[in-house]
Parts: structure tokens; sequence; C-alpha cells
């Protein structure tokens, strides 16, 4: 069991970002969230190592070393977290950043195989990643967990059926983890994002874009930072009691915005 934290013992630790020195494993890597994570963390001073899949076109990012792995495998998923943990003498953190978005089916005539490798991507690999860290992050003495779920997990997405199911899923995975391994001293979390200007987003028709913020109350999509703000958060000495949660990133989608003052 990890060591008891300065919080446990009375001395608060307003620290908002990871510490200096924290070894950190990202996948989805090369994705528009995975780049600014790992730029974000390289200026806090972290050490990192990305995870990211075979043929994935190589960009110069911020990090340790680049790991190429299909996820979605749990034997490479296992190899390529051991190889990070090898490269950084250790882990003190775990984002799951990997996933794919891009399968649309109507539900009654969806591909099986489709949808099975939509959750073995969004959902299956998220815990083989999981579970292949385990071991390394019970050994340091400040071990955080954060899985990237979705709003479509929460609130359904009509023609993604799959990957509404599989983030559904790791809001599910999340809290079970962090009730198993709250002492071993590995917190867990998700954030759960709607629309971030991400490349596949901002390459988007305008009218596409502009239909799917009609629900948005705050009328524009997430700026990466703002979604890399919520993950450093999470993994920082601040968030030291918050294990289990959810963090929902959606500019307002989920509230009753249609009332009489609007």
């Amino acid at each position: 069991m990890n060591e008891q934290s300065d919080t446990a013992n009375g001395h608060a630790d307003w620290t908002t970002t990871p510490r200096p020195g924290a070894r950190v494993l990202v996948t989805g890597a090369l994705g528009g969230v995975g780049r600014a994570l790992l730029a974000a963390l390289d200026d806090l001073g972290c050490r990192t190592v990305g995870i990211d899949r075979p043929g994935t076109e190589a960009q110069s990012i911020p990090c340790e070393q680049m790991i190429r792995a299909d996820l979605s495998e749990p034997d490479e998923a296992a190899r390529a977290v051991a190889e990070a943990a090898s490269a950084l003498g250790g882990l003190d953190a775990l984002v799951g950043a990997a996933g794919i978005v891009d399968t649309i089916h109507r539900a009654a005539t969806f591909p099986i195989r489709d949808f099975q490798r939509d959750v073995e991507a969004n959902l299956l690999a998220q815990f083989y990643v999981a579970q292949a860290a385990y071991p390394p992050l019970q050994t340091s003495t400040a071990s955080s967990i954060v899985l990237f779920s979705s709003v479509a997990g929460q609130d359904g997405l009509p023609g993604q059926a799959s990957y509404a199911a599989a983030k559904a899923g790791v809001l599910g995975l999340t809290r079970s983890l962090a009730a198993e391994w709250a002492r071993d001293g590995i917190r867990v979390n998700a954030v759960v994002p709607g629309l971030v200007a991400t490349p596949k987003v901002l390459a988007m028709p305008e009218s596409a874009r502009q239909r799917l913020l009609r629900g948005v109350p705050m009328g524009r999509v997430a700026a990466l930072g703002e979604v890399v703000g919520a993950v450093l958060y999470l993994l920082s000495p601040a968030a030291g009691y918050t294990t289990g949660q959810a963090l929902r990133l959606d500019g307002g989608q989920n509230l009753n915005s249609d009332g009489l003052f609007r």
C-alpha cells in the first residue's frame, strides 16, 4: 500500500498540476488531446511516454519514448505498458486518451464486427492498459489514472451506438477500479468531454458543427487546453481525495436551457 499523503496527515497540498518529475504514460499520444497533454506535461517538468497505434502518422511530440501498439490486443497492451514503465523507471500516472469515434451506422443494421471493434478500442483497451499498469502504479507513492469517456456514454448518441456503449462502460470501469484500488493508493477518475476542438472536429463542415452546438448553452466547442487542464487537475495533489468520479466537460450540454429566460 502507498504511504499516506501529506493531506492525510493534515497538511493540505493545493498544487493543481502534477508534480515535476512525475512519470506519466499517455495513450492516444498522437491524437489532438494526447499531443496537447504531452506538451503540457513537458512544460510542467514531468517525464512521459506515449503510446499510439502502428501506422499512425509520426509527429514530433515531447516525450521520452513513443511506443507503437494495438491496445485492443491484451498482449500488445501489456508489452507497451511494460516498455513504458521500464523507460521511466516506474509509473505515477496513466492517462487513457486512446479511442476511435469514426464508426457510424444505424443500430438496426449495425455490422456486428464493427460494433465489436469499437468496444475493443474504446473500452477493452482501457481495461487492458489499466490492468497492466497496476503493478508499477501500486509501487508509486502518489498514483492516479484518468480515463477518457464521453458525453455519448451518458446521453447516448444516435448513429454511434457502439461508441456510446463503450464510453458508458468506461464510466463503470472507472468506478469499479477506483473502489478496488483505493486501498492501494491508486486514484481512478474519468473526464467526460463533449465537443472538443480536435483536428477532426475542426474539419467538420460548419453547418454540421453548428447543428451539434445547438444543444450547448455556451455555444462553442471546448478548447484543447480546457480538457488538458481538467486532466492535469485530476492528476494533481489537489485532487488527492478524489476518486471514482466523472468530470463532465460539456459547455452545459446536459442543462435545461429552454426556460423562460433564454
